[in-house]
């Protein structure tokens, strides 16, 4: 009883603490302060700091390192006081955001290919390619319900991550039943088993689905690599899922290569996604069978992330859903950057935009965010004040009814309860 006492007092003596200093905020603070309120509060200092200190993954240097630009407002974020026209700050923000990410102009839309035309499960599936002036043809897929008539809204959807380069839009659509086990596996552990392109194309859309950078028909062949850098593997035979493991392996270690290669190329991954997104939506939009006012686009975690990106910054997308990949530099610097790839990143912009900054030059247009409770890739604590920055925007913006972001049960994942809410979501703003 008396231990339990000393604790209560402890805390009752942090909270005291956090509450004077102001530095309620940092949730990560250096020995050396504890060190002296332990030595003028009667208590070991270095003891209460082994239990309570949250650790980082930089250290000591943590708190230096998220002090710097962290623990304020960006100095380009709508939700600063020196902002009202909401306009010109998107105009000013968008220049300064494309500037940073070292934005691409990959040229005119190119000629689209169409190799197979398929009727599969209520669907009309079109298999195409084209030609991006870089690297091979980029496959994709285009959806639509097989009755359909007239111009339809239209959903880009962009594929995950998943530690898994070798896939691409096979992650989130498909063509036939019979599909490789290792899709089954990945639908099953993302998706509750469905590929969600398909089901929302099933309620009146024009869903359109392709290999991004580095992904699927995209991806770095081992063959196109020097042989001291294809880490000891010689058979390229894809029909193996021994080597359909073994080339993921070797993409993940291979990502910080081409990020290095890109910031060489004064650009970056994001920059690199950016354009062959708007790339993809420009082919969407363009069809006849699609009505280019009424676009959107959503994806799960690295397609939360490209999601972000293009409602961001291409006014097209008139509705967005991001799931899964929502939170702070904060959670990115201290936390969380082990769990996560170098597609990320941009130069500088945390000192002028926050994460969630990025998504917010959307206001007041139609955006939805949708978490887990339980993803291991962010702590909930970011992912609930990238929460309150988007909705602080969307507040200041007059938009209070276009912002809204949902919290689930369970891991990483888009399960079928978070896709009917996604898909209501569309259909509210986009079937109107």
């Amino acid at each position: 009883m008396i231990i339990f006492q000393k604790v209560l007092k402890m805390n009752k003596d942090r909270r005291e603490f956090l509450k004077v200093t102001g530095l309620t905020g940092m949730g990560v603070f250096s020995g050396n302060i504890w060190e002296l309120y332990a030595q003028n509060n009667d208590f070991k200092g270095h003891q209460f700091i082994t239990k309570e200190l949250q650790l980082n993954l930089i250290g000591p240097y943590g708190p230096w390192a998220n002090s710097l630009y962290n623990e304020k407002i960006p100095s380009l974020s709508f939700r600063n006081d020196t902002f009202s026209d909401l306009n010109n700050w998107r105009n000013l923000t968008k220049e300064r955001m494309k500037e940073r990410m070292g934005v691409l102009d990959i040229g005119e839309v190119p000629k689209v290919t169409v190799h197979q035309v398929i009727r599969y499960d209520g669907l009309i599936c079109e298999e195409i390619s084209y030609q991006l002036p870089f690297g091979r043809p980029t496959k994709a897929v285009v959806l639509k319900p097989e009755n359909a008539s007239g111009k339809l809204p239209a959903v880009l959807g962009l594929h995950c991550h998943g530690g898994n380069k070798y896939l691409g839009l096979d992650k989130i659509a498909k063509t036939k039943d019979d599909v490789p086990e290792h899709v089954k596996a990945h639908h099953a552990t993302y998706y509750e088993g469905k590929a969600w392109a398909n089901e929302l194309a099933k309620q009146g859309y024009v869903v359109m689905v392709h290999d991004t950078f580095a992904f699927g028909s995209r991806r770095v062949m081992l063959e196109d690599v020097p042989v001291e850098r294809r880490s000891g593997i010689s058979e390229f035979d894809m029909t193996k899922q021994s080597n359909i493991d073994s080339y993921n392996s070797w993409a993940s270690d291979h990502e910080s290569i081409m990020a290095k290669s890109l910031f060489c190329a004064g650009t970056s991954w994001p920059a690199v996604y950016f354009a062959e997104d708007q790339m993809a939506l420009s082919i969407l939009s363009s069809r006849s069978d699609v009505d280019p006012d009424r676009l959107g686009c959503a994806g799960l975690s690295g397609g939360g992330l490209r999601t972000v990106m293009l409602g961001g910054l291409d006014p097209r997308i008139s509705c967005s859903v991001c799931v899964g990949f929502m939170t702070t530099w904060t959670d990115f610097l201290l936390y969380k950057s082990y769990t996560h790839t170098w597609m990320i990143y941009v130069p500088l912009l945390p000192r002028e935009l926050d994460f969630p900054d990025i998504m917010s030059l959307r206001a007041p247009l139609p955006t939805m965010v949708l978490n887990d409770l339980e993803d291991n890739l962010f702590t909930l604590n970011e992912m609930k004040k990238a929460d309150k920055m988007l909705q602080q925007v969307f507040d200041k913006a007059g938009a209070s009814d276009k912002y809204k972001c949902s919290f689930y049960p369970g891991p990483h994942k888009f399960d079928m309860a978070m896709q009917k809410e996604a898909f209501e979501w569309f259909d509210r703003w986009l079937k109107a």
